[in-house]
């Protein structure tokens, strides 16, 4: 049996804390008080130091380790965001990091961990990959591997989270936070559970990379033959043993939610409640947005972290935007004669279309002779007025086909 961290150990987590993280604001959210008919609010950790909750854990890590221990430096795995929390606090404790990443990790975390002054490793095409090498590396020259989730320190340092949470919004009924390895939402159960028994406590994967309830049902954690999420900060293939333990007794439940209902969240935080939130962090507010759980309010969902590639949040926003029927897709086609062009632009602009991107095809060998293809990226203001502006240009004789 897994011996599971108490209250007393996040407690202390704190203590070791003082002065090196950050309190995070809980902030009200409208948008979500309205879809769930009672009171929401959001857990700040997109503005933690280094951008996210993973340098509470890994500081309560490293710190926890003896002096010889740190003088043989540490080593992590991490697709970005526990990598930049190990960096910054080994600097902090005086000792090297040296951090293994996936190949494909977004270019703004490997370069934010390099400047908090850990060596990158670039390997593997997953976390799981990186993990492997960095556990060899640690054999090989005595480091000591900081794992990103399955340490009960790094889970006592991940419930602090929920001690400011009881303390800033007293009468919460239920915490809703994202879930790859477990370490956060093992943590926020821990002492949540322990100061408020009647809290809901409720985990949050992407639907792609969800590996705890198949491992639930299982009774032991199962790994994923396969995964794949636009939320790489939770793309992990194989619950922690330490942390599946800790799920499974004191997590009430762990629902998923599709791409689609991550870009919509992430776009609606950058809409309407101003806050720059990569995919992995806005998972807890997409399950609350979509309905993918029902909750008792006073609800407050994490947002775990703010580090996100501007590249992939360029993608992200129109993936949004397209999910909430704000932005369209399409080819058309019709005769190719002087003048046609410019009256599809017209009709698209008569129905306040906005047209992002448009491009001519005439070699198409799918084409017939005196056809022309018209791709279009249109941007609308919602549903309805997509649905107008489509059914004209179809009453209009032209064939659309969307993307």
């Amino acid at each position: 049996m897994t011996k599971l961290v108490g209250l007393a150990d996040v407690q202390a987590a704190r203590e070791l804390l003082a002065g090196i993280t950050r309190t995070t604001p809980l902030e009200p959210s409208r948008p979500l008080s309205a879809v769930l008919g009672g009171t929401a609010w959001l857990k700040c950790e997109n503005m933690q130091r280094a951008g996210s909750y993973k340098v509470r854990g890994a500081y309560v890590r490293i710190a926890r380790l003896a002096a010889p221990e740190r003088a043989r430096g540490v080593v992590a795995a991490s697709a970005g965001n526990h990598a930049q929390g190990v960096a910054l606090a080994a600097g902090l404790l005086g000792t090297t990091a040296t951090v293994f990443m996936p190949v494909g990790a977004p270019l703004p975390k490997v370069e934010a961990t390099k400047k908090y002054g850990a060596r990158v490793e670039l390997v593997g095409s997953s976390v799981d990959e990186s993990l492997v090498a960095a556990q060899e590396f640690a054999d090989r020259t005595g480091a000591v591997f900081i794992h990103p989730f399955d340490h009960p320190d790094v889970i006592a340092g991940q419930g602090t989270v929920a001690l400011e949470i009881l303390e800033q919004c007293p009468d919460v009924r239920t915490i809703v936070a994202g879930v790859g390895g477990g370490g956060l939402i093992s943590g926020i159960a821990v002492a949540a559970k322990a100061l408020r028994p009647d809290i809901r406590v409720i985990g949050v994967q992407a639907s792609g990379a969800a590996a705890f309830p198949p491992s639930l049902l299982a009774g032991a954690p199962v790994r994923l033959p396969a995964y794949a999420t636009i939320a790489d900060g939770i793309a992990v293939g194989r619950p922690g043993d330490v942390t599946f333990a800790h799920v499974r007794e004191l997590v009430d439940e762990v629902v998923t939610v599709s791409e689609e209902d991550i870009s919509r969240a992430l776009l609606m935080l950058l809409e309407r409640g101003k806050q720059v939130v990569e995919p992995a962090g806005v998972v807890g507010a997409a399950a609350l947005l979509s309905g993918a759980v029902r909750v008792d309010t006073p609800v407050v969902g994490v947002l775990s972290g703010g580090n996100i590639d501007p590249l992939l949040l360029l993608r992200v926003i129109e993936h949004g935007l397209a999910a909430a029927g704000r932005y369209l897709r399409f080819t058309v086609r019709c005769t190719d004669r002087p003048g046609q062009l410019a009256s599809l632009l017209s009709q698209i602009a008569e129905h306040r279309g906005n047209v992002v991107d448009v491009e001519h095809q005439r070699h198409n060998p799918h084409l017939r002779l005196g056809e022309v293809e018209v791709a279009l990226s249109v941007e609308t203001r919602g549903p309805e007025h997509s649905d107008r502006l489509i059914s004209a240009l179809r009453s209009s004789g032209y064939q659309v086909v969307f993307a």
